[in-house]
């Protein structure tokens, strides 16, 4: 399903399994659980709290760092949209103001070119 919001299939693995586990897991525990390469894991985390809803914490007693999801469906849905707006509307909506404002610049141009 994660393919569907363009997002990479162990990106949405590993957000998946930091969903349902019920204590943070370290990089190494989700490469072994999922059976994917360790530096695959350290990019999709990246990509995972680049979109604020994967984020790092620390267990007593434990070097490693740990992950954990947000709980909270509503929250990560608005969350997703916000970052979504961010990264693709907003600048959409800039690029075609840039183009509104370039064409209105130039009214001498024939309107059909």
């Amino acid at each position: 399903m994660g393919t569907r919001w363009g997002i990479n299939r162990t990106v949405a693995q590993i957000h998946a399994l930091l969903f349902i586990a019920p204590k943070p897991l370290n990089a190494e525990d989700i490469a072994s659980t999922l059976a994917v390469a360790r530096s695959n894991v350290s990019n999709s985390l990246k990509e995972l709290q680049g979109w604020r809803i994967v984020k790092l914490v620390h267990v007593l007693g434990d070097k490693r760092d740990h992950f954990e999801s947000m709980k909270d469906p509503w929250e990560m849905f608005r969350i997703v949209l916000d970052e979504r707006k961010r990264r693709e509307i907003d600048p959409t909506l800039q690029l075609l103001r840039e183009c509104i404002a370039e064409a209105e610049k130039d009214k001498e141009t024939d309107e059909y070119t």
